[in-house]
């Protein structure tokens, strides 16, 4: 079983801010223990700012993009060297990976990348993967690791998501407090209600609301997700296993292929078409391409190749996202047009705006 373990700065870190090495150590001989059963891991770590933190003895938490790279820049180095004296005891290797969404949203990249994490786990390293936070920029970040274990859920093919927090799992209120939702086959809009935006140990980014957008990546690219206490390092064995922990999200049945995986969530959209009802009957229910006779507006400056949201007109909820084949500009000029009309304004014989093949229903 290939399994991603998502851990944050509020499970890595004690009440001083300096890394937990003794958790680590816990961490790693279980994972050791499981790789004895042929079980696969792949772990995405946040502290890195948060050890640079420490290690400067700066109790404020940055808020300038320049002071989360300076602190992420000086601790990375300290979170891997935890990492790898606790992997050494047992003579195993590995790797560091340190990803922009940049890497996810140029197809060669994203295969570079998909490539690299298959090859280190065939040779039996386990990768350590977190945000290049020290380069990367707001328009190539992704803001949290919760997101960021997802993508590399759904392009390494994994079994599982395991991330990892300072609570039991989802509870079925707010506050917490109340009881744990041992399963959840659909994230809908009563579950995302459950959700609060904010880390509640205040060390994080994230908080369970990233989770459960975490959540939604993996399972529409057939990965199980667990949302669990990562103090209580024992429930991993029980997890290999199959047992219920935490609260799991489940996969969906009929998952998304590899490709529109990536379209679908690795690649960062450029703008939204918004359609009327006939094009999202036809797109939803009929599994037809996007004509520009159904399109009635467009948000966003986007070239060809580039990723976008399809929205319903009426309700302005996005239900699609897709590679479109015209920059905004063209469409602008041949939206609700029929192709005979089309042909007269531009030079191009084709009123197909998105193929269903570079097409994807969420």
């Amino acid at each position: 079983m290939r399994i991603i373990i998502k851990l944050g700065t509020s499970t890595l870190t004690g009440g001083d801010g300096l890394l937990n090495k003794k958790y680590i150590s816990d961490l790693v001989l279980s994972l050791v223990e499981l790789q004895k059963d042929n079980h696969e891991f792949l772990i995405v770590s946040s502290g890195a700012i948060g050890a640079g933190r420490a290690c400067l003895n700066i109790n404020v938490k940055p808020k300038t993009l320049r002071e989360k790279q300076a602190f992420a820049a000086v601790g990375q180095p300290l979170v891997m060297n935890a990492y790898s004296d606790a992997f050494a005891k047992y003579g195993k290797a590995i790797a560091q990976i340190l990803l922009t969404r940049d890497d996810f949203d140029k197809r060669d990249k994203y295969l570079n990348v998909r490539n690299t994490l298959n090859t280190l786990i065939e040779n039996n390293v386990v990768p350590i993967i977190n945000e290049n936070d020290s380069v990367a920029v707001e328009e190539i970040n992704f803001g949290d690791n919760d997101t960021l274990s997802a993508l590399v859920a759904a392009a390494t093919s994994a079994d599982k998501l395991v991330i990892f927090t300072d609570v039991d799992g989802i509870y079925d209120k707010y506050p917490f407090k109340a009881s744990i939702i041992p399963e959840i086959e659909k994230i809908t809009e009563e579950v995302e209600k459950l959700a609060t935006g904010n880390s509640s140990s205040g060390k994080g980014t994230g908080g369970m609301k990233t989770k459960i957008i975490a959540a939604k990546i993996a399972a529409a690219s057939g990965v199980d997700t667990i949302i669990t206490n990562g103090l209580k390092l024992n429930l991993l064995k029980d997890i290999a296993a199959g047992y219920h922990v935490g609260t799991i999200i489940k996969a969906k049945q009929k998952s998304l292929e590899a490709k529109k995986s990536w379209i679908a969530f690795s690649k960062k959209l450029k703008g939204t078409i918004f359609v009327n009802a006939t094009a999202s009957e036809a797109l939803i229910s009929k599994g037809k391409s996007l004509l520009a006779v159904g399109i009635t507006k467009i948000s966003g400056n986007f070239k060809r190749g580039d990723s976008v949201s399809i929205s319903d007109s009426e309700t302005n909820k996005d239900f699609a996202r897709g590679l479109t084949n015209y920059d905004s500009e063209v469409i602008e000029k041949i939206k609700g047009k029929k192709i005979s009309e089309i042909e007269k304004i531009i030079d191009a014989h084709d009123d197909e705006v998105i193929h269903r093949d570079n097409l994807v229903i969420l």
